[in-house]
C-alpha cells in the first residue's frame, strides 16, 4: 500500500517503517474512538483539510472519499458548506482542489 503513498510520504515509510506504523495505527485510533461512520469520517477529513488550506491533503482525502464509493456531489457539497466559514475566496481554492480529483486532473 505504501507504493500509492506520494513520494514523501512513502520516502518516510519506506526508511522510518515503525514511525509510519505508529502514525497508521493513530490514524485508526482516532477512527475507531468516535461513533462517525467511515463515510461521515472522510467527508470530514476533506472538510479538515480544506478549513487547514492543505491542498495535498485534500487530494488526498477527495481520492480515498472516492476509493471509498462516496459520490462526487457529497464531496463538493463539503467545498461549497466552507464559502460562509472560510470565506468565498477559499472555498473556490477547496473546489479547484477538489475538482482537480474528481475531474482527473490530478
Amino acid at each position: 500500500m505504501t507504493n500509492e503513498l506520494p513520494s514523501g510520504a512513502r520516502r518516510i515509510a519506506r526508511d522510518y517503517p515503525e514511525l509510519w506504523e505508529a502514525y497508521t495505527r493513530l490514524g485508526e485510533a482516532g477512527s475507531d474512538a468516535g461513533p462517525l461512520d467511515g463515510r461521515e469520517a472522510r467527508l470530514v477529513k476533506v472538510a479538515l483539510a480544506a478549513g487547514a488550506g492543505l491542498e495535498g491533503a485534500v487530494h488526498s482525502h477527495v481520492r480515498r472519499a472516492r476509493d471509498e464509493g462516496i459520490e462526487a456531489e457529497a464531496i463538493r457539497h463539503v467545498a461549497l458548506l466552507g464559502v460562509t466559514t472560510l470565506g468565498f475566496p477559499r472555498a473556490v481554492a477547496v473546489m479547484s482542489w477538489v475538482d482537480d480529483i474528481l475531474d482527473g486532473a490530478v
